[in-house]
């Protein structure tokens, strides 16, 4: 009937933020986007050692930085920033990302380039030493070698992050994708090295999460091999009793010990495979309500590799509301 509104549909309010929620991100991010740095420099000096939110944006901004030279021309500047060290070398690790995506997959990483990355990573590291987030992007960048690198290595990098901050979640996800059999490792290495953390992490932190995103690796890597075929024995990759069991025990030590309040930006990156792998795994419960938690601040990944993140996070949703 005409006097009647219609009913707003739900698919055309979910928005995926780059930045979660966080405006003032957004806001420096932009800054980059017209060709300026400075607000950048105010944002992280307000974060401070904030060390998850830290992260979250350094992150956010080493993507949008990576196409310009907007953190060169900081750095040169105000040579004398830690900041501008520490983002200038995760910039420069998104770029060697970027150009290995771009190069394609067997055709080889440009050596020089991650040698550069690794420099930048361990400058920052000097420049802002109780700062974990260098070693952090020293663990991502090294994935890149031809065989990885020699285990003391690696070790003794690995030692200086959880030196700074000994439940970094970032410098743990990095490890974890290092010991992976996408990378250097292998399933087993990973999920034990993911289970051995999870076990070691207090109540209330997100660490039990690498769990979960260990199994994602897992089905990516399975998912590639396959080529589209069905996979045999697969089929309850989300469901099996070991993997419901995980889940709700990262479910109860994560979300039983964590302050109440609405998802921070900063956790909304690994919530997001937390409600995943409860979705998958068809628990109603827990899906409607991590979803619920969530918000708006939903993300493309994990949810872009079993299908249509938004048909699916809508379905979820629907139900959070109405349960």
């Amino acid at each position: 009937m005409a006097g009647l509104r219609r009913r707003p549909d739900r698919r055309t309010a979910l928005r995926f933020d780059p930045d979660l929620g966080d405006r003032a991100l957004t806001v420096a991010r932009h800054d980059l986007l017209i060709g300026r740095w400075q607000g950048v420099r105010d944002l992280l000096r307000a974060t401070g050692d904030n060390w998850p939110l830290r992260t979250h944006r350094i992150r956010a901004l080493a993507g949008a930085a990576a196409g310009s030279s907007l953190v060169e021309a900081w750095r040169a500047a105000e040579p004398d920033s830690g900041d501008a060290a520490v983002l200038r070398a995760a910039t420069e690790v998104t770029r060697v990302f970027n150009g290995a995506i771009a190069a394609g997959r067997g055709a080889g990483v440009d050596r020089d380039r991650v040698d550069v990355a690794v420099m930048a990573c361990l400058g920052a590291a000097d420049a802002r030493p109780a700062d974990p987030m260098p070693w952090a992007s020293l663990l991502t960048v090294v994935r890149l070698y031809d065989g990885g690198v020699p285990r003391r290595e690696l070790r003794g990098w690995w030692d200086e992050l959880r030196r700074r901050d000994p439940y970094h979640l970032e410098g743990h996800v990095q490890m974890l994708r290092y010991f992976s059999a996408r990378w250097h490792g292998t399933h087993g290495t990973m999920y034990d090295f993911a289970r051995d953390a999870a076990g070691a992490a207090p109540a209330g932190s997100p660490l039990p999460v690498l769990v979960q995103i260990a199994r994602v690796e897992e089905y990516r890597y399975v998912a590639d091999a396959a080529k589209g075929r069905p996979v045999r024995g697969f089929g309850q990759h989300w469901t099996h009793e070991l993997a419901v069991t995980e889940l709700l025990r990262t479910y109860d030590r994560w979300l039983g010990g964590r302050a109440p309040g609405p998802v921070l930006a900063e956790e909304a990156a690994e919530l997001n495979y937390l409600a995943h792998a409860a979705c998958s795994a068809g628990l109603t419960r827990e899906g409607t309500a991590l979803v619920g938690l969530l918000g708006e601040r939903v993300a493309t990944v994990p949810w872009v590799y079993t299908g249509d993140p938004a048909q699916q996070i809508t379905r979820w949703r629907a139900g959070a509301a109405t349960g």
